[in-house]
């Protein structure tokens, strides 16, 4: 599915919006691309529908004016992922941005067990979100506590678990300890969580060396715009923006 377009704007009238489909930077948050077309496109409203974490890519739905009012339907979509674990390390945040806290030995694990362990992860699944992520808990993101030092289990109350349906978690095992993933998932499933909780099947650890966000519902990456390209057509005369 294509960009929608917006209708033609009335002076006069309120700004029909638009949905824009953006391929996310390495490093950029969802908030710095939202923050950027705002002011570089001089969007009055525009909001994202999804948050991507900074060390992945891939496809970002923001809606501007009125078109806001659907966020949450395209938040609650099924959402499809390609990516990248590696076995044997762990990191407190699942992902490289912070350091290795743990190793362990991957000699014997094979094609089959790693395998199983993403079979067990299928279908309506349990799953306790990171604590480098986003969840408020007592009020607070849990990335704010996590960077303060707390750990889940000095957390007042812990960390609630959720049901989430991962409806496929495809593995290639071409490049042990390396493993390669999909994974086509619903609302409020955790990547991340998913890497760790393999690796804990496995009696071992893991982390997630790549990340890239390919569909949400009928939206696919392959139809998004580069930030710089998006700026671009939105404001012509300027020329490629210095991003």
């Amino acid at each position: 599915m294509s960009q929608e377009k917006a209708p033609p704007h009335v002076p006069g009238q309120a700004d029909p919006g638009q949905v824009i489909l953006i391929d996310k930077p390495l490093t950029w948050t969802s908030f710095d691309v939202a923050n950027k077309l705002k002011y570089a496109c001089k969007f009055k409203k525009i909001g994202h529908a999804g948050t991507l974490d900074p060390l992945a890519t891939g496809l970002l739905i923001l809606c501007t004016g009125k078109m806001t009012k659907q966020i949450d339907q395209y938040q609650a979509q099924e959402k499809e992922y390609t990516g990248t674990l590696m076995l044997g390390k762990t990191t407190p945040s699942v992902d490289l941005e912070t350091a290795f806290d743990a190793e362990f030995d991957t000699t014997g694990i094979t094609t089959e067990q790693v395998q199983n362990a993403a079979h067990q992860l299928t279908g309506d699944i349990l799953q306790v979100p990171p604590i480098y992520s986003a969840v408020r808990v007592n009020g607070e993101r849990l990335y704010e506590k996590a960077r303060r030092g707390e750990t889940a289990d000095g957390i007042e109350g812990g960390i609630k678990s959720r049901q989430v349906t991962v409806s496929v978690f495809e593995v290639n095992t071409d490049r042990l300890p390396e493993v390669d993933f999909r994974i086509v998932c619903s609302k409020g499933t955790y990547i991340r969580s998913l890497v760790r909780d393999l690796g804990l099947l496995l009696n071992n650890g893991a982390y997630m060396s790549a990340l890239r966000r390919t569909r949400i519902g009928n939206f696919r990456i392959a139809d998004a715009d580069t930030l710089e390209r998006f700026i671009a057509k939105c404001r012509p005369e300027t020329g490629p923006p210095m991003l």
